[in-house]
């Protein structure tokens, strides 16, 4: 008989649905796919037993009182809300499942946040001296409320604590974020039984990023900027110079480099170095190409200068990072 693997996910106000629907049907498929033998026991906690409306809408039941869950927790799930402003999202902080988290997580085997729940964490007390990640869109308001958090923006998740404390990325991340969990309890073929069944076409890795380059940078205000970078985004191959980008913008090179940091935030070469080894990921995690043919799609040209960009771009080699993150079929 395997020992039951309580996990705790808690539910309030204005949730982001698929924060607690997402782990909940990663966690039930396991027990699917090792027929009830992962022992998964999924329960919902709110401020009170009942209804409670979620973001989208939707309602859902808890089956507990958070005052009632008690000391019998193997794996609590902290997910967020958040209220929009004229600047944007902002997490909401709720005093109640703060409160609630900071008493229950002493007792929890592991303890996780999914996307803008780590701000609930860190105000709980439960991040403070650890890396943390969260949806991209709160990171900055995470790294100002909590200067004694290191906060990471890029990952999908963040595992710290020897495993204990697990912050997750925003929102479809939480199933990466459960995919891990349940890697860590019942091994990896489990784990990727369980993605093929939610086709998942690639289980990602905690160390990916969130966004891709064109999200990772401002949004351009300038329609012949924006349509600049689809243009190097379809021909990685091509002259990408500051003199051949700024003569296709029929614009002198000075002003050209000048506009194109400013609506970017980039200078020209960085944003298609970054673009380029963005591509090169890509190949790298899909196909069994040599390093020099990947060099050669992605626009870098040589085996030397892929490694090169790596180097600045993801402080890693080409040939380490599809170690890590080489997917296959």
């Amino acid at each position: 008989m395997s020992i039951p693997h309580r996990v705790v996910i808690a539910v309030f106000p204005d949730v982001d649905l698929l924060d607690v629907t997402g782990p909940a049907e990663v966690f039930a498929l396991a027990n699917r796919e090792t027929a009830g033998r992962a022992g998964y026991q999924v329960r919902l906690a709110g401020p009170v037993a009942g209804e409670v409306r979620t973001s989208a809408g939707v309602r859902l039941l808890t089956d507990v009182a958070f005052g009632d869950v008690g000391a019998d927790v193997d794996t609590l799930l902290v997910p967020g809300a958040v209220d929009m402003t004229a600047e944007g999202p902002v997490a909401r902080i709720d005093d109640e499942v703060v409160d609630w988290v900071k008493a229950t997580a002493p007792h929890a085997r592991r303890v996780a946040s999914v996307c803008v729940g780590a701000h609930l964490l860190a105000k709980a007390g439960l991040l403070d001296g650890h890396t943390a990640t969260t949806h991209w869109s709160t990171a900055a308001q995470l790294a100002a409320e909590h200067p004694e958090i290191t906060v990471d923006p890029d990952p999908i998740f963040v595992r710290t604590d020897r495993g204990r404390l697990w912050t997750g990325a925003g929102i479809s991340a939480c199933l990466d974020l459960t995919l891990a969990l349940v890697a860590e309890d019942l091994g990896e073929q489990t784990a990727l039984a369980v993605a093929r069944q939610l086709v998942v076409y690639l289980k990602r890795q905690g160390g990916q990023s969130q966004f891709s380059v064109p999200l990772s940078r401002p949004a351009a205000a300038r329609r012949d900027i924006d349509e600049l970078q689809l243009w190097i985004a379809d021909n990685l191959g091509a002259d990408l110079s500051a003199p051949a980008l700024a003569a296709r913008m029929r614009l002198s090179e000075r002003h050209f480099a000048r506009v194109f940091k400013q609506e970017t935030g980039a200078s020209p070469a960085a944003y298609v170095e970054a673009a380029r080894t963005e591509a090169a990921r890509r190949l790298l995690e899909t196909t069994d190409d040599p390093l020099d043919r990947v060099a050669s799609a992605a626009g870098l040209g040589s085996g030397e200068t892929l490694h090169r960009a790596f180097r600045r771009q993801l402080a890693t080699t080409p040939a380490a990072y599809r170690r890590r993150f080489r997917t296959r079929a």
